[in-house]
């Protein structure tokens, strides 16, 4: 068990998948200053699933992912930062939040690449290219994508435009063709609710 500085946030956060985030608030500068002294800055990353991300009294998720700090640059009263998710981890124990949210965590397994899931992962891009062509979201149906099939199924899951609970739920997937599945199965699922809208 490790303890970590926390970064509560509306939305699920991916291994492979980059996380820019505009850091304002006191605790998390001092949290961010204090990360770019380690040699290798990582924070952890959970949902809120009820709350806000500002002034505590939040509910948070119990399994989160690790962000490697690649890059910081200081604006005025605000830092932009971009993190890459790494390694999925759960909660055992919050800490006290002073200066900033912690807790202790332990790492999840990495999920592992089996070559047989290859048309399994090319039909999961297919259909979130699809959906994503006729959706308003974070994402462009044209997104670049990892090269390496593990990282680009994980990617997937990231851009589908689904919502934050569908999201936590990928994140909790135990094989990488669990995940596969359930980005196919939740991406038509949203797909069929906007037709019917």
């Amino acid at each position: 068990m490790t303890a970590i500085p926390m970064f509560p946030l509306g939305s699920v956060l991916f291994p492979y998948t980059p996380l820019p985030l505009r850091v304002f608030e006191p605790r998390y500068l001092t949290m961010i200053g204090q990360l770019l002294d380690d040699d290798d800055p990582q924070f952890g990353v959970v949902l809120i699933e009820r709350g806000h991300e500002v002034g505590g009294g939040d509910r948070r998720s119990g399994v989160g992912t690790l962000a490697r700090l690649v890059s910081v640059t200081a604006g005025a009263e605000v830092l932009r930062t971009v993190a890459v998710g790494t390694q999925r981890f759960t909660v055992e124990r919050w800490l006290d939040d002073d200066p900033y949210p912690r807790a202790e965590v332990s790492l999840l397994p990495h999920l592992t690449w089996n070559e047989a899931l290859t048309p399994l992962r090319t039909e999961a891009e297919a259909i979130v290219r699809r959906v994503l062509s006729r959706a308003d979201g974070r994402w462009d149906s044209d997104t670049e994508i990892s090269d390496d099939p593990l990282a680009a199924s994980w990617q997937l899951a990231a851009i589908a435009p689904l919502g934050e609970y569908d999201q936590f739920t990928l994140l909790q997937s135990t094989t990488v063709g669990a995940l596969l599945r359930q980005v196919i199965d939740l991406t038509l699922e949203a797909e069929q609710l906007w037709s019917a809208g």
